[in-house]
């Protein structure tokens, strides 16, 4: 039965791959860092992570995981409202609350899942979603599992998004959703002015915070605290998977009536394993470090000041960005791939996107600066970029 499908799999594939489309795999057998190695024992700078705040493989994160594994055990066996609600689970989730000035949070296995389960129990086919046209995969695949009226304007395009808005009037309860900084780009959505044209039309306001929770604002508390809005949105979602540790889960964090109604409604809530003990425990010990010192965010911003306007000066064209990612553009899907080969020679592990990923014509290397980088790093980055730059004939 599988011959007929599996040639034309292999068809596809290799389209996929004469398109200079297919995408490999690169195996890392060390851990997370501003340093990683390769399975092959190469040793590489590493500039494509989400390890925003350096914290993947931090001491004091680790030793948060190992107490609890030893107090608590590896798994909980079980969804939160069967026997899965640990006391760590609710801490964290009260640590979050407090770190966005929101009235609750809940827990899912991932930002994926919080996503997805956020507007099917919320939303039906009486209201409406009014959604960015660069939004992440997974918020465009929660918004399509729920009835409600779609949406979409022209990314952080303002005037649009009114002219959306006044559509929506025919719907009961409208619902705004934007990332926070968007992944691909790295530019951050004007919250200030989104909520101007909320609070003119009767919205509520959705915010994917997963790039920009601990990465954007003077403390890390994302968009809301760059604009001066913390505590005002309705619905926030993140992860623990970037600048929280870079490991697994996400959450959902904002009014408490509407946590309530995705503890008792939203999918992936209730029919999925809580994360494991020591994530949340790490979780919680993400939430002190930040709420203690701003000493991470600092680095963070100033390593990515330093390489972005390094970069520029250079000669490369660079998205604007107000975040820790700098797309470099190359708008040629091969020659991204092709570029991240040879800075992978020297030393500079990066990664080509190019459509789907990003829209065909737009391809590019995104560069992301963690905290962990040293200055060293920066400039070794910088000068291989030159290099092949010039190799590529990218740059005069």
């Amino acid at each position: 039965m599988y011959d007929k499908f599996q040639q034309f799999l292999k068809d596809e594939l290799a389209a996929i791959e004469e398109a200079g489309l297919y995408k490999n795999e690169r195996v890392i057998a060390s851990p997370q860092g501003a340093e990683i190695v390769l399975e092959d024992g190469t040793k590489l700078l590493n500039f494509c992570a989400n390890n925003y705040l350096g914290l993947a493989n931090s001491p004091e994160l680790i030793a948060a995981a190992k107490e609890a594994l030893e107090t608590h055990g590896y798994g909980m066996a079980s969804v939160r409202f069967i026997c899965g609600t640990g006391d760590l689970h609710k801490e964290l989730e009260q640590k979050i609350a407090h770190f966005f000035g929101t009235e609750d949070t809940i827990l899912y296995a991932a930002c994926f899942d919080a996503n997805g389960g956020l507007f099917e129990p919320l939303l039906t086919d009486q209201d409406a979603v009014i959604s960015d046209s660069l939004n992440h995969a997974s918020i465009i695949d929660g918004v399509r599992l729920c009835k409600a009226v779609r949406y979409r304007y022209a990314n952080a395009d303002m005037e649009d998004l009114e002219k959306q808005l006044q559509a929506a009037q025919a719907q009961r309860f409208r619902l705004i959703v934007s990332d926070g900084v968007f992944s691909m780009d790295g530019n951050v959505a004007p919250l200030d002015k989104i909520m101007e044209l909320a609070e003119k039309y009767d919205a509520m306001v959705m915010l994917d915070e997963s790039h920009s929770a601990g990465v954007v604002g003077k403390t890390g508390r994302g968009v809301t605290e760059l604009y001066n809005k913390k505590g005002q949105v309705e619905i926030i979602t993140g992860t623990l998977g970037k600048a929280f540790g870079g490991a697994i889960g996400g959450f959902t964090t904002g009014k408490k009536e509407i946590i309530d109604m995705l503890r008792q409604r939203s999918r992936p809530y209730l029919f999925s394993n809580s994360i494991p003990p020591l994530v949340a425990a790490a979780g919680s010990k993400m939430v002190d470090i930040m709420e203690n010192s701003n000493e991470l965010q600092d680095k963070l911003h100033y390593n990515t000041e330093y390489f972005v306007t390094k970069m520029q000066t250079a000669g490369f064209d660079i998205k604007p960005t107000q975040s820790a990612i700098c797309a470099v553009m190359l708008y040629d899907a091969k020659l991204s791939q092709e570029m991240a080969a040879q800075l992978q020679e020297e030393g500079i592990y990066v990664t080509g996107f190019y459509y789907p990923v990003v829209p065909k014509g737009q391809a590019r290397i995104r560069v992301q600066l963690s905290a962990a980088h040293k200055q060293e790093h920066l400039d070794k980055a910088i000068k291989a970029f030159v290099k092949v730059g010039k190799k590529l004939e990218i740059l005069s």
